[in-house]
């Protein structure tokens, strides 16, 4: 069965540049895993008491209570009610909330524990993004487009960031839930109605805790509100952790300032291009629903389960999830999807990282080094990237990354920065996964394209001028 918390298979990974190539293992042991604490064996990482080891780390409950002790049963039961008697959508986001907020007042595996940011951290992030927007004015044609800079606590992006993760988890979750009720003949399903209710609350339920502790984990080490890729926070508000910045940069050997600064242009250029690509948005979350859409779930243990089903045992549900319940078939729709997102996120990354560079290399010293340590933080699997593989199945692979990277600058070098720019407005005219493996390619087939193009404009409308002039 799969290790994934959902059982959604992962490609293997890539060797490159200090990644040597061996396969992740999102379930277990990363601290950007985001679900690990459940074990291999467990999909969801989700237990019901006795079901697990020491320390209660299969215990549903360990998240909200610790490990269970007598005086601890009657709110766990509490809680158990809450979840059976859940009816709302394919994931409990109120579970999922209140996971993933003490998860981050726990603190981090280094003892970090959040706080409040003081007003002289806020002054700080608001003039680096200030700053970087002005380095950004000359690297691209894109205007500004954080409105709003914010300095955020831990639990601050918690909740600025769960709406976003409740549009790209609930497609996913909605497959699932929809299988849960497709188990049994439509004759049978109104007598088993209770039974399907129970089991669905209860799959809410799982989701929630997977994806609230997954958040919680990630809130303790993002430093900004794009480290995926995608637009998780609020419109044009570039948002930066201070205390998760200076985690960041406590081994580097770089000045806390230009630390601050560099990641405030990747902050900040992720925003210009979100606010001034209007189609980006919906482009990169629908791939997210076409990817869901053909999200198969092996339904002949769900009949299984349903046919012994016990409700005064609703840990044979537990059991039926470690024996590999669900078991994704890849459609050509979906491989489709896939692709369409990863081709997607590698060019925004390749873009920002392209256009930074540009921005901070003859005004920051250790813009290189920084440039570096970020992309190997990506290629080594970072917990942005195995969070969200974690939660919808994708990978984005550092190969695309770099690729996308010398395009970009390769579209520069040959366009210069309006040209560049200019190819994201349709994503008919973006490079596709093709043209990311040979990058010079698409740059000189394009420009032969444009001037053969001019040429033909030009021809036609000389050929307008003589009609006009004979008649």
């Amino acid at each position: 069965m799969s290790d994934t918390p959902f059982g959604f298979g992962l490609p293997p990974e890539e060797p490159e540049n200090g990644d040597e190539g061996k396969k992740k293992d999102p379930a277990g042991g990363g601290q950007g895993s985001g679900g690990g604490q459940g074990g291999p064996a467990n999909p969801f990482g989700f237990g019901f008491p006795g079901a697990g080891g020491p320390g209660g780390a299969d215990n549903p409950f360990a998240a909200m209570f610790g490990s269970l002790n007598p005086a601890d049963l009657g709110a766990a039961f509490q809680q158990l009610g809450q979840m059976l008697s859940y009816e709302g959508g394919p994931v409990n986001w109120d579970m999922a909330k209140q996971i993933a907020r003490q998860t981050v007042s726990q603190g981090t595996q280094d003892g970090t524990k959040d706080s409040s940011v003081g007003p002289a951290e806020r002054a700080a992030v608001e003039e680096a993004v200030r700053l970087a927007d002005l380095w950004l004015d000359d690297a691209t044609s894109l205007p500004s487009g954080a409105g709003t800079a914010v300095a955020w606590s831990r639990a601050e992006w918690v909740e600025a960031t769960l709406p976003a993760w409740q549009q790209l988890v609930d497609p996913v979750a909605e497959r699932v839930g929809v299988a849960m009720g497709d188990v049994l003949p439509e004759e049978m399903q109104a007598v088993a109605g209770p039974l399907i209710g129970m089991m669905r609350s209860m799959g809410g339920a799982m989701f929630g805790q997977q994806i609230g502790q997954a958040v919680g984990v990630l809130a303790g080490e993002v430093v900004g509100s794009t480290d995926i890729g995608l637009p998780l926070g609020p419109a044009r508000k570039a948002a930066l952790l201070p205390l998760n910045i200076e985690a960041f940069g406590k081994d580097l050997g770089v000045p806390k300032d230009e630390i601050r600064l560099y990641l405030a242009l990747r902050e900040a250029a992720h925003q210009r291009l979100f606010a001034h690509v209007p189609w980006l948005r919906s482009h990169l979350f629908g791939a997210v629903e076409g990817y869901a859409r053909g999200i198969k779930v092996d339904t002949s243990k769900l009949e299984d389960v349903v046919g012994q089903f016990d409700p005064a045992h609703p840990e044979q549900v537990q059991e039926a999830l470690q024996q590999g319940m669900f078991q994704p078939e890849e459609t050509p729709e979906q491989k489709a999807a896939l692709a369409r997102l990863e081709t997607a996120l590698a060019l925004v990354e390749g873009w920002v990282d392209a256009v930074v560079h540009n921005a901070a290399r003859n005004r920051l010293t250790s813009a290189d080094a920084l440039r570096e340590t970020l992309r190997r933080r990506r290629a080594s699997g970072g917990p942005a990237e195995q969070t969200f593989a974690t939660l919808i199945g994708l990978q984005l692979r550092p190969r695309r990354l770099r690729d996308a990277s010398r395009l970009w600058a390769s579209l520069t070098d040959a366009r210069g920065v309006d040209g560049r720019d200019g190819l994201w407005a349709h994503p008919d005219m973006l490079p596709t996964a093709t043209d990311l493996d040979d990058p010079d390619g698409f740059v000189h087939r394009e420009q032969l394209d444009f001037s053969e193009l001019d040429k033909m404009l030009g021809e036609a409308a000389e050929g307008r001028d003589g009609d006009d002039t004979d008649s």
